[in-house]
C-alpha cells in the first residue's frame, strides 16, 4: 500500500468513526453540534490537511517498524 493510499485509508477511517458518532460537515468545527470541516473525501481535502493525514499514516508505519514487525508486499 502506497503512502497515499494509507493516508486515504485514515481518513476514511477517522470520518466513518465521526459519522457514526453523529458527526456531520460544516464549514467551521464546532464541537457541540458536532460540525466539522474535514468531513470530506480525501480528495476534497485541503493540501494542509493532507499533508496532516499523510505524516500522521507514515509516523503510524514507523512506529509498526520499530516495533519489530515488517511490511512486505505480497
Amino acid at each position: 500500500m502506497e503512502l497515499r493510499e494509507q493516508a486515504e485509508n485514515s481518513h476514511e477511517v477517522w470520518a466513518l468513526q465521526r459519522v457514526d458518532e453523529g458527526w456531520t460537515y460544516g464549514k467551521k468545527r464546532d464541537d457541540q453540534q458536532k460540525h466539522h470541516p474535514n468531513l470530506l473525501p480525501y480528495s476534497q481535502l485541503k493540501e494542509d490537511e493532507k499533508d496532516y493525514v499523510r505524516n500522521t499514516a507514515m509516523e503510524t508505519l514507523k512506529t509498526v517498524i520499530s516495533l519489530g514487525y515488517e511490511i512486505r508486499r505480497r
